[in-house]
């Protein structure tokens, strides 16, 4: 086979879809749809990649720095748009895969299938095709009576008779790449668009006796394109739940796929088991064994074996193995939870590294905080950490004991097995073993209700 290199149509505007952003950049899965195509044409083997820009380019070049691409200027077509690439691909480039950058769901295997069908048949076009009920929007596939693919027509120019047929166009196509730009240079704007349209060269092709094969996809919403808000909402349901399919296959359970969101790039052990209305974004790792859910959050986190999380927010953070965060914790971004630490009910960890075996069970709030080894902390403690206009930090060393309702007022350290009786505040260092106690004496006014309670009648 000749080398062959990809081209990605992303210079649409997508008015539909009513944003400031281009359309290619909009989320599928966690990741704008365009990547999901790169990603798929890279996994088929197709290293050479050109990206065709137009609206909001900068933008896309922001996300994606490092692709190659070229510019359409005006929007005039996708034939057009296609020429664009005719100096910018290498000489040695011999077959060129053609893609839509706002169809995310098609797979690696398929394209990888329909180059070596295209090859294989020696055609000098291959169209991908679908077979689907309600072809609303596609470019029928027009065969003659031999089943020849004879031309591709919009559905705007198409006539009643060819509306009947149910294949279609995905868009995705194999050329010979000499023949391809040939035939471009001949498509003109005679049609309901006025555009140079792509499709133009099948029938230039057939025309002209040069063999134009297709290949049909058994899943049809791999080539499900989007152009509005309720396109993306259902492309982003079903690449969610090919995700779940995955795991599932792989040996994690999921107990309610319909309400577990979890992105394409999550990456989760076996024996692990999602509770309902569980979402996991970006680039997680949870290890063998977990238990997430339900009502959880985790967003770019590193998840050990065996830990449990549960009704809880946990994000950009590294939690250890055998850990239990929750219910109602909120892990904030760069904190850091050692192997065997319990994070309990209404507590908020924020930037803060907490040692192993270390306890906060409830009620209290950590920010800032270097925690060693085997420490507890007691409910409704805080460490103020900000005054006003610096953030400052609290050390607590291993084996220490925090009271309930104690507040640590930063910078400040606490020795190793220190105690820090309950309700004090602490300003000052605690040494080493030390009983800390920081609160006024308990004073008691007998009588004080019955006198009140006089005053008040009087």
């Amino acid at each position: 086979m000749g080398e062959i290199a990809g081209v990605i149509l992303a210079a649409g505007l997508g008015k539909r879809m009513r944003s400031k952003y281009p359309k290619v950049l909009h989320p599928v899965g966690g990741k704008p749809m365009l990547q999901h195509v790169l990603e798929a044409a890279e996994k088929a083997g197709v290293n050479d990649i050109l990206v065709v820009l137009g609206h909001g380019r900068d933008m896309v070049l922001d996300e994606f720095e490092d692709i190659s691409y070229v510019v359409q200027e005006q929007q005039l077509g996708t034939g057009h748009a296609l020429y664009q690439c005719r100096d910018a691909l290498k000489p040695s480039v011999e077959h060129v895969l053609v893609l839509c950058g706002d169809a995310p769901l098609i797979k690696p295997e398929t394209l990888k299938k329909l180059i070596d069908y295209h090859v294989e048949n020696k055609s000098y076009a291959t169209v991908l095709t679908a077979e689907i009920p309600n072809p609303e929007g596609y470019g029928r596939i027009i065969r003659d009576d031999a089943g020849n693919v004879r031309g591709i027509v919009e559905h705007r120019d198409a006539s009643p008779k060819e509306l009947e047929i149910k294949e279609v166009n995905s868009g995705t196509y194999v050329f010979s790449r000499r023949e391809l730009f040939e035939a471009l240079e001949k498509i003109d704007t005679q049609n309901a668009q006025g555009e140079y349209y792509l499709t133009d060269v099948i029938g230039i092709f057939f025309d002209e006796g040069k063999k134009v094969s297709a290949l049909m996809t058994e899943d049809p919403t791999e080539i499900m394109g989007i152009n509005d808000r309720i396109q993306l909402a259902e492309a982003d349901r079903i690449m969610r739940l090919r995700k779940n399919e995955e795991l599932m296959l792989s040996g994690v359970t999921i107990l309610d796929p319909e309400t577990t969101k979890i992105d394409s790039g999550v990456v989760i052990a076996p024996d692990t088991v999602i509770y309902p209305f569980t979402i996991i974004e970006g680039n997680t790792e949870i290890g063998e064994d977990c238990r997430i859910g339900p009502f959880t959050t985790i967003v770019d986190c590193v998840v050990g074996r065996d830990t449990v999380i549960r009704n809880s927010v946990v994000l950009e953070s590294r939690i250890g193995s055998h850990c239990k965060v929750g219910p109602f914790a909120h892990i904030r971004p760069e904190t850091v939870l050692k192997d065997y630490v319990k994070v309990g009910d209404f507590v908020e960890i924020k930037k803060s590294k907490i040692g192993e075996g270390s306890k906060v069970p409830h009620l209290s709030y950590v920010g800032d905080a270097e925690i060693e080894e085997n420490v507890n902390i007691g409910a409704g403690t805080i460490t103020c950490n900000y005054d006003g206009e610096r953030k400052w930090k609290t050390f607590i060393d291993e084996g220490a004991f925090i009271g309930s309702n104690t507040s640590l007022v930063a910078p400040v350290k606490i020795g190793k097995r220190a105690f820090v009786a309950a309700g004090s505040t602490i300003t000052r260092d605690v040494p080493k073993e030390a009983l800390a106690i920081a609160r006024e004496k308990q004073k008691n006014i007998e009588g004080w209700v019955r006198k009140k309670k006089k005053k008040d009648d009087d």
